[in-house]
């Protein structure tokens, strides 16, 4: 009996070892084939998803939204170099021009020797000096040399504050571009991921392949908007600090100006001997 139970035992343990080793494996498998091959998630061929995620076939397959987001923020990236290049070169140019007429008449002994020298030129330095005659011709009949001063400033003071807005003109454009490319490029990325969480809904499924193509999209339009911005604001505080030395140049500029006037006062000439002076 005991040998019986022992055979008995040992059957039991090899058809267990066989179900485990053979059986077992086909089961899963089947039951794995059939979860695969279950209607609600299905199958798509790997030549069906998408490849190229190059940024120029990124925005050829985004939702309209998207693209007018990101073509929105080039166009706003092509004006920032554009403002850009145009005022380096005016302030390059009006510095250049304000420095060489200070210099010329940084030595000068009255106006009419400051308008010999650079009163026929352009710039703001010139304009100075023929506003400042006019004054000193208008007023030619009045004794108060206080007046006379306080006039002339008057007059400088308000094309220097010309120059300066004209100076400034543009560099607003760079302030907004800024301040709200980011948050374009932003609402771009939101619309984007709205509609690739529309896609997974409709496609019933979460494959990483099918859900990528669409993130990137969306997030397509943040990194443009950070590219048109970044540049903005490194621009906007450059032009910010040489538009601020440019002030400071003026207001030398003026000065000097105004200290031939008062030389010219103090001799007692008043008589402007240019009559086109006051052009």
């Amino acid at each position: 009996m005991a040998a019986t139970r022992a055979s008995i035992t040992a059957r039991l343990a090899r058809a267990g070892a066989a179900f485990t080793g053979v059986v077992l494996p086909i089961l899963l498998a089947a039951a794995a084939g059939a979860q695969t091959s279950s209607p609600s998630l299905p199958v798509i061929a790997s030549s069906h998803l998408p490849r190229d995620l190059s940024p120029w076939s990124m925005f050829s397959t985004a939702d309209i939204v998207v693209q007018a987001v990101i073509a929105g923020l080039v166009f706003a990236s092509l004006v920032t170099w554009t403002v850009w290049l145009v005022k380096s070169i005016e302030l390059y140019l009006a510095r250049r021009r304000l420095a060489r007429n200070l210099a010329a008449i940084s030595n000068g002994q009255s106006l009419s020797d400051a308008f010999g020298r650079i009163g026929n030129g352009k710039g703001l330095l010139p304009a100075f000096v023929r506003e400042a005659l006019l004054e000193m011709r208008l007023s030619s009949d009045i004794v108060d040399k206080a007046g006379i001063k306080e006039r002339a400033a008057s007059r400088l003071a308000r094309l220097e504050v010309a120059a300066g807005r004209d100076m400034n003109r543009g560099t607003g454009l760079l302030a907004t571009i800024g301040a709200t490319a980011p948050f374009v490029g932003l609402f771009g990325t939101v619309w984007g991921i709205m509609n690739s969480f529309v896609g997974i809904s409709k496609a019933q499924t979460t494959n990483l392949a099918i859900v990528a193509p669409g993130i990137a999209e969306a997030l397509l339009a943040t990194a443009v908007g950070l590219f048109a911005a970044i540049p903005a604001v490194i621009i906007y505080n450059q032009f910010a600090r040489s538009i601020g030395a440019y002030r400071m140049l003026s207001g030398d500029a003026s000065a000097e100006v105004l200290r031939l006037v008062s030389r010219d006062l103090d001799r007692g000439d008043r008589q402007v001997p240019m009559p086109y002076a006051a052009e």
